[in-house]
């Protein structure tokens, strides 16, 4: 099949899988792994491969599934299972409330909310949000007390810093997995220089909300009357001493230092045993790896090598899904490109390049809106993107970029029911889900469309 019948099919096979993993709660990787095979097989991938008389070799549908599910591993699972390590250390050994202190000191103590989103913003480039925030909910709390800002605004805008890095920031999953996708997966640095970028409106918008929606909806205080809110002392003395702010700066930093060494080694030229190490230090995997190995020391130096073992254990547990649905959302892409679906839009490139940088952020917010996993919006929307980034006129690596950071965006939008965080933020917000619809859901929304104008002007710009 081919040609607009095919494209309706298409159509018809993604709103299949919203609803296989929305509504009859089938888990992702079943779903998608199913609607790629029926995808294939109706868009004309033979069941059995063969050869051509010029000797091309035609893949068979069991061969495509299963390159496109290796070439996902081979490329991005150790970056993901590193930078999740990384992220275990540094908030077991309380690292994570270290860097949230240091940027607490930086913005003084009169204006704690932005404070809350700068620190979840920080604290989440190496953490999941959802731990991110259990983990600074106590100084959230403790902040609230010493200043007398809204709960609901100190709520709200430690949800949207700590959303905005996972999003936009390696060495988070998604991000790092679109990248990989997309094919610029060895130019993390400007992933990451762009998604602080245009993390930068999105902070703002949801400040602003935050402070508006504050004054107008008040959380519920469901806590016993005998709790008393830990202060950020009580919390300290909880991990006994938290590392210094260098090593806890460092799994993060030294990483970040090593790919930019290795692209100022290509743009200056460098040749020889200089370049080669600065080369090799640079790779993703290299440079986590050596992220990782400072987690250890850090580790060591909070005298918890003993757990270094459980905590590995317990990563690779919560890393596992993850990196079986971004390989599940890289055999959709393998089968979208082995079909004659990028040859059609290619033909008829010019009515879709007239939505341009948006139709990635329209198709991931539907994908989020519809199965709640932003990981899962933004590895399967990459996966569709892949093989049609040249027909919409994105295959540069400046644009491409962009069409990680308008996925991210689109899969922010909006945080819901269906969402796991938003379970998190209400509930340790102290909020009831009727409010956690009109703030964290509202505030996601104003997140993903300040986000996504920036791309979009950015995209006016570069090319």
């Amino acid at each position: 099949m081919t040609g607009i019948p095919f494209l309706i099919v298409f159509i018809v096979a993604i709103i299949v899988m919203i609803l296989m993993i929305s509504k009859l709660k089938i888990h992702p990787f079943l779903s998608i792994l199913l609607v790629s095979l029926l995808l294939g097989v109706i868009g004309g991938i033979p069941l059995v491969g063969y050869t051509k008389a010029d000797d091309t070799v035609v893949d068979g549908i069991a061969t495509v599934i299963g390159n496109g599910f290796s070439g996902t591993f081979t490329s991005i699972g150790i970056v993901i299972i590193f930078g999740a390590m990384i992220g275990s250390f540094l908030e077991k050994t309380g690292a994570a409330l270290k860097l949230a202190d240091m940027v607490v000191k930086l913005v003084g103590p009169n204006r704690p909310e932005l404070a809350i989103e700068l620190m979840g913003w920080v604290v989440s480039i190496p953490v999941f949000c959802d731990s991110g925030f259990v983990v600074l909910n106590p100084i959230r709390k403790a902040l609230v007390k010493r200043t007398g800002a809204s709960s609901v605004a100190m709520t709200l805008c430690l949800s949207a810093g700590l959303y905005a890095s996972h999003v936009f920031i390696p060495p988070t999953p998604g991000p790092i997995a679109a990248a990989n996708t997309l094919g610029i997966g060895n130019n993390l640095l400007l992933i990451m220089g762009l998604g602080a970028l245009v993390s930068i409106p999105a902070l703002i918008g949801a400040y602003f909300y935050a402070k508006y929606i504050g004054k107008k909806v008040k959380s519920q205080d469901e806590l016993e009357a005998a709790e008393t809110v830990k202060t950020y002392e009580e919390l300290v003395a909880s991990f006994g001493k938290l590392p210094n702010g260098f090593m806890s700066l460092a799994p993060i930093l030294i990483p970040i230092l090593l790919m930019a060494m290795s692209n100022v080694s290509a743009i200056l030229g460098w040749s020889g045993a200089l370049n080669t190490a600065f080369t090799f230090l640079g790779t993703p995997i290299v440079a986590l790896a050596v992220g990782v190995i400072l987690g250890i020391i850090l580790l060591a130096q909070s005298n918890m090598t003993k757990e270094l073992y459980e905590l590995v254990n317990d990563t690779l547990k919560t890393v596992g899904p993850i990196l079986f649905i971004t390989a599940a959302g890289g055999v959709l892409g393998k089968v979208i490109a082995s079909t004659s679906l990028v040859s059609f839009i290619t033909e008829h490139a010019d009515s879709l390049q007239t939505i341009g940088i948006f139709f990635p952020f329209l198709l991931a917010a539907i994908l989020k809106s519809a199965q709640g996993s932003s990981t899962v919006a933004i590895t399967t929307t990459a996966g569709i993107m892949a093989p049609l980034m040249g027909a919409l006129g994105m295959d540069s690596t400046v644009m491409s970029a962009l069409c990680v950071m308008a996925i991210g965006a689109g899969a922010m939008t909006v945080s819901h029911a269906n969402d796991s965080y938003f379970w998190v933020v209400t509930n340790f917000g102290e909020m009831t889900p009727e409010q956690g619809y009109k703030t964290q859901t509202m505030v996601t929304l104003v997140e993903g469309v300040c986000a996504m104008a920036m791309i979009f002007v950015l995209s006016l710009f570069l090319h």
